[in-house]
């Protein structure tokens, strides 16, 4: 039995190819996620451990922002004087060292990253611990001169020199180049400016008596948890203590929801590959045992018994996985190399020769590999052990017409029935989180009973698909459609490959859309102003930029924006943390608010807030309450709620509870803030394309902030959605992909079951055109049957998970038309392409030899 296995696998090895294909892409994106991840990790452990030092000591930040505010927690630089005689301390840096820059080169284009890696500005000094090291020049030596890294350099035709301008918080300042610092660990891809520690405090903190932090090196013999105690006993808990470890596990913490998106994207696509697969898998599998029905019942007359012959094929499908994950695991590599390659283009510099390849990596590979294609081998396999002996003198297909399709009927109705209850559960749900879980719950019933009902819809849907070809094709195109009926569950399984990634890409397509129009219906609804100045990424920017927009030309009234960090204390004992949102007094005329208590001048008063109605009925506010607010620097105060918003949405598009107060409020708990956005209405008599031009024209000096009216501010939100949209189109891709290897595959397979027939056609005069155009026919239907399958589905999806973003306040329900249509198309050109090979070896097939085929 093993030597037939072994020679029916081989002999069969060029039409389990397309099955394998699909083991071999779920395996390749599985392993190439996890060493790519794995790499980074290990590569970025490393540098944290190397750089960080033993004790860190900074601003203990009480608050998390949830937008940027702009606020540099600072420690006072006396504190490194101060604890230099604590037990333990060898020696102390001071660390300065801010984010929120930009850098600007002599012909003001910005010299940092554009991949949303940082640009740092930093004080300069030298340890055993530095990432960089002095390659070209001298030492930043006082104000107007500046280091500046190698690859910043390399990449921007920067040299010694040259001058830069730095936009930071207290004011804009220019620096000369005066040498070149280059990383001995990898370079994570920011681009950092270094300067004298005096220059650093007072151009980057505005003080000179301030610092980020405070970088304490440890006496001989002394650990890092000593040390930490003892200067925890000195300075109390005002400060945040960290040691290198805890510094390391901090960073890596941070790296790692990076890491997480594209390994959950990377995931995703092989979970979409493993599912697609199996019904690739089934379909060959099945055809194969169809097609050696007489095989198999000699092997049953010659004394094999069922347990032998499901074992027989079951090893067939242990090699064909074994084969797929050691090709999918060598193409994750590859994979995961490519990955790192184009890490490298994007400005951190990963190195391909220290590629890690955990234990766990192979082992999961194979896990997925085999796993898939035993499960997917499991029931042709069962249907395989019935062929009766007799089978080889009745040539009865194993996958016979006749079978009925009542269990599939009633098995797929009941899951099908308790998939539309999940979803009509979430339609009616009042909590996001219990929709959601029902949403989860009804996508996979109703994709199941699909999946398994998709046969009982084969010969209604296809007959009307096909129902013009005999009219257009004649009897080309009634062979044609007949062939697809001839068997509804293969044609079923194969249709189901496409069907599920465009259900998917149907679903996300509508959510997309309805998050699109929520949002365009959003700034309608609240914007009114003529323009707002933003940064490109929505940080904070300094002062002089709106002083600039206001000596615009043009500019009658502007209206400063600034993002404050609070946590709330709620009458239900409930402490939120949240981004209050601080404006000036005339933000009536740049902003459309409705409101169901109060207004927006008791909203702006001193000492009081707004906040979103529906968050405030949650949680047992009215107006005039008088709430317990949290600044950052443990700054308290009691203020009293003015005003409640009822904008759809209010509480949704901005950050937790809609909370807003006045520039006064604002300045006198957290002065040191930075605007985060201007808006700007025109004088009178000024039209708005004048008043653009004036705009750009004063800010010509900031490139990192954007003059933008409705229209650029909803392309600005499109283009953020869009970034889902290009998973959807990723995920739509896979799905062709592999659909096509299915349609291939089951044409393929089909011919050869159907050489006699076909030989048979052609000698009663059948041509060769008309023989490749009714293969092109049947795969075009089932190409189509699917996606109408898939559309139908994704759509109910789609509508239920606007139900869900509605309880989010994106209420608007969109329906991208022509995407759906577009897919329809596709999916023509999809059958069309994928009955190319299949149709050539058909018409070419000797006729003779055809007939006498067994």
């Amino acid at each position: 039995m093993l030597k037939a296995t072994l020679r029916s696998f081989f002999a069969h090895k060029g039409r389990l190819f397309l099955s394998a294909l699909a083991v071999i892409l779920s395996v390749a994106f599985v392993a190439g996620s996890l060493i790519f991840s794995d790499t980074v990790t290990r590569t970025f452990d490393r540098l944290f451990a190397s750089t960080s030092a033993d004790v860190t000591i900074t601003a203990k930040e009480d608050i998390d922002e949830g937008i940027p505010s702009g606020l540099v927690p600072t420690v006072p630089a006396e504190l490194a004087e101060r604890i230099r005689s604590v037990e333990g301390v060898e020696g102390t840096h001071l660390d300065v060292g801010v984010e929120n820059i930009t850098v600007v080169d002599a012909e003001n284009e910005p010299v940092g990253p554009t991949t949303g890696a940082p640009t740092i500005a930093t004080n300069w000094y030298v340890t055993d611990r530095s990432p960089v090291e002095l390659t070209d020049g001298r030492e930043p030596a006082g104000p107007g001169e500046a280091l500046l890294d190698a690859d910043t350099a390399d990449s921007k035709n920067l040299e010694i020199g040259d001058t830069l301008t730095v936009l930071a918080r207290p004011g804009s300042f220019k620096v000369e180049i005066v040498g070149i610092a280059t990383f001995t660990t990898t370079n994570p891809g920011a681009a950092l400016v270094f300067l004298d520690t005096a220059t650093a405090q007072q151009e980057l903190l505005g003080d000179p008596e301030k610092a980020t932090g405070i970088a304490v090196d440890a006496a001989s013999g002394v650990t890092d948890e000593q040390l930490k105690k003892n200067l925890a006993a000195a300075l109390g808990t005002t400060y945040e203590l960290q040691t290198a470890d805890e510094q390391a596990e901090s960073a890596a913490s941070e790296l790692g929801g990076f890491l997480d998106v594209i390994k959950y994207v990377m995931l995703g696509f092989a979970g979409i590959a493993v599912l697609v697969g199996i019904f690739l898998i089934v379909n060959t599998f099945s055809m194969l045992i169809a097609q050696r029905t007489r095989e198999l019942g000699l092997m049953r007359a010659l004394g094999a018994d069922r347990r032998q012959v499901r074992r027989s094929v079951m090893t067939e499908a242990l090699l064909l996985g074994l084969v797929g994950s050691t090709l999918g695991l060598a193409t994750g590599i590859g994979l995961a190399a490519g990955l790192i390659e184009l890490m490298g283009l994007l400005g951190m510099n990963l190195k391909a020769t220290e590629m890690v390849i955990g234990w766990g990596t192979p082992v999961l590979s194979y896990a997925v590999g085999v796993g898939v294609t035993f499960l997917a081998a499991y029931l042709p396999a069962r249907r395989a052990a019935r062929v009766s002996p007799m089978a080889a003198l009745a040539d009865i297909e194993v996958m016979g017409l006749g079978r009925p399709l009542t269990v599939r009927a009633i098995v797929g109705s009941v899951v099908g029935a308790a998939g539309a209850a999940a979803l009509i559960g979430c339609a009616l749900a009042k909590d996001s989180a219990g929709a959601g879980s029902l949403l989860g719950l009804g996508v996979v019933l109703t994709l199941i009973a699909t999946v398994i009902a998709g046969p009982l819809l084969v010969r209604p849907v296809i007959r009307v698909l096909g129902g013009a070809f005999p009219a257009m094709f004649g009897s080309v195109g009634r062979m044609s459609q007949r062939n697809a009926l001839r068997n509804p569950r293969r044609t079923g399984a194969t249709a189901a490959a496409l069907m599920v990634g465009l259900a998917l890409v149907g679903g996300l397509s509508v959510a997309s859309a309805s998050m699109t129009k929520s949002f365009d219906d959003q700034i309608d609804r609240s914007l009114g102003a003529d323009f707002v100045v933003q940064n490109s990424n929505f940080m904070p920017f300094p002062t002089e930029v709106t002083e600039a927009a206001k000596s615009a030309d043009g500019a009658a009234l502007v209206v400063r924006q600034r993002f404050v960090p609070i946590a709330l204390t709620l009458p239900d004992g409930e402490r939120v943390e949240s981004t209050a949102s601080a404006y000036e007094s005339r933000l009536d005329e740049v902003a459309k608010l409705e409101y169901t208590a109060g207004d927006t001048q008791a909203a702006l008063a001193a000492d009081s807030l707004g906040m979103d109605h529906a968050f405030a009925a949650e949680h047992g506010v009215k107006a005039g309450d008088q709430l317990s607010v949290e600044f950052p620097g443990k700054k308290k105060a009691t203020l009293t709620v003015g005003a409640l918003t009822d904008l759809p949405g209010s509480g949704t598009f901005g950050p937790q509870g809609g909370v807003f107060l006045g520039f006064g409020t604002a300045d006198k708990y957290v002065p040191d803030g930075q605007d985060s956005a201007v808006y700007i209405n025109a004088g009178s008599g000024v039209d708005a394309d004048e008043l653009r031009k004036g705009l750009e024209t004063a800010l010509d000096p900031y490139p990192q902030v954007q003059v933008r009216d409705q229209a650029d501010y909803k392309e600005l939100i499109r283009g953020q959605i869009a970034v889902m949209l290009y998973l959807v189109y990723a995920l739509l891709g896979l799905a062709i992909i592999i659909a096509v290897l299915g349609v291939i595959n089951t044409l393929a397979l089909s011919v050869v079951e159907r050489t006699r027939e076909i030989g048979l056609l052609r000698a009663i005069g059948l041509a060769r055109r008309q023989l490749s155009w009714m293969i092109r026919l049947e795969s075009v239907v089932i190409s189509v049957f699917g996606a109408l399958l898939g559309i139908a589905l994704g759509l109910v999806w789609g509508v239920a998970v606007q139900q869900v973003l509605a309880l989010e306040g994106m209420t608007a329900f969109a329906i991208p038309w022509g995407t759906m249509i577009a897919v329809v198309l596709g999916s023509i050109v999809v059958g069309l392409a994928a009955a190319l090979l299949p149709a050539l070896r058909a018409a070419r097939m000797n006729v003779l030899t055809a007939i006498a085929h067994e």
